[in-house]
Parts: structure tokens; sequence; C-alpha cells
């Protein structure tokens, strides 16, 4: 009798521990924010898409990548992938993003599943050719980080509209090229179903480590 109370207590106490473990290991997973426009800063987002809470994905794009090669919005669905928007003449962040980002592509360098894309804010002078040569200097992997550009239209309704990325200039904007939208420093996560999952500096070591850890997280799932 006394070996069966035994036993029961301890099989009681044995599903208390397991019970318990499964609570912590569920509290410690990470799970990421999915961001609407509503939850960014209003000037970065078109008015007509201000009051949106649920439901935003990235719109559908076709732009040409530093090789001449269309990229749409299918190369990258079902991928995690990371957007920036920069020009090439930028001599204050941009070079700096562009070597973070450079940390990025080495981090997931052959993933297929993990992708970059860098917009120009400056079509006019980012030419394909001139995007070749710099993402050449900055060893771009062909296939996995892409130099896009074409129409200003196109690049800032997609920044306006899909990544939020891009702010009215109070003042003739001459950084980039006096255009009438200053970029953002901001890295923006993507995940494999086109929803935005974080915004990140693209000049913080810090935070480009946190972009790191969360694109992992996505690639397991989370």
């Amino acid at each position: 009798m006394k070996v069966r109370v035994l036993l029961f207590a301890t099989l009681v106490v044995g599903a208390i521990i397991a019970a318990y473990v499964m609570t912590l290991n569920q509290q410690s997973v990470r799970t990421l924010p999915v961001i609407q426009p509503k939850d960014v800063q209003k000037e970065m987002v078109d008015p007509e898409m201000l009051q949106i809470g649920l439901g935003h994905r990235i719109g559908d794009f076709a732009l040409l990548n530093q090789y001449g090669e269309t990229v749409s919005l299918e190369k990258v669905k079902g991928k995690v992938f990371v957007a920036e928007y920069f020009f090439t003449t930028c001599g204050t962040i941009c070079p700096k993003m562009t070597e973070q980002m450079t940390r990025v592509q080495e981090r997931f360098r052959g993933n297929d599943e993990v992708k970059i894309l860098s917009f120009t804010v400056n079509p006019d002078y980012d030419t394909v050719n001139v995007l070749y040569d710099y993402a050449q200097k900055y060893g771009a992997e062909k296939d996995q980080w892409h130099f896009l550009t074409g129409s200003k239209k196109d690049l800032y309704g997609l920044a306006r509209k899909s990544f939020f990325v891009l702010k009215p200039a109070e003042a003739i904007n001459l950084g980039d090229a006096g255009s009438d939208f200053i970029h953002t420093n901001n890295f923006v996560l993507v995940d494999q179903q086109l929803r935005i999952r974080g915004y990140y500096d693209g000049t913080s070591i810090t935070e480009v480590n946190e972009l790191m850890e969360d694109i992992e997280l996505l690639l397991g799932g989370g």
C-alpha cells in the first residue's frame, strides 16, 4: 500500500514539474509583433492608409536590380526579407547602413530563404550600372541582395504605402537630390506572409544584431 502511495505521489509531483517547465518554456518563447499602418508614425504613411488596423501586406512591385533583371514581389514571397531605402551618393547614414547590411548578408549568405532589398530614393542618378558598381563595392551576393531602381513614383509609392520609411521633406532635401521626401535609417523586417514584423536602426550594431536574431526567429516559424 505504501509503495502505491509513494508511486502515485511521485507521478503527481513529476506531472506538476513537467507542467511548470512547459509553462516556463511557453513564456520564454518570444514572438514578434505584426505592424500595421496605424502603428507607424503618421508622417511615414500615405494618408489614405492611416486608419488601417489589420491585414496590411507589402504591395506588388516590379523594379530593376543591379543586373538589369526585373525583381517583383513574387521573388520574395514566401521568404523572409529585409528592406531599406538609400542612395549611392549619400555621404552620411547610407554608408553606415550598407556596412551593417553586409553583416546581415554574411550571417545568412547562401540561405535562399533570406533576401535583402535596397531601394534607391534617387533613381535619376542610381541607374542599373551605378547600382551594379555600388553592389560590387560591398560584395552583394547575386540573387540574395538586390539593389533596386525604377520610376520615382513607383519607388516612393512603395515606401509610403508598403514599408513606411519615407517622410515628407520640410525643405528642399539636397542630400536626396532635391526630392520631396527623406528616407529614414530604418531596416524593415518582412515575414513569409509579406507582413512587417519590425523596424531597426540600420546604423546601430546593437539593433542590427537584434534584427538578425529576429530573422532566425521567423525562419524557425516564430
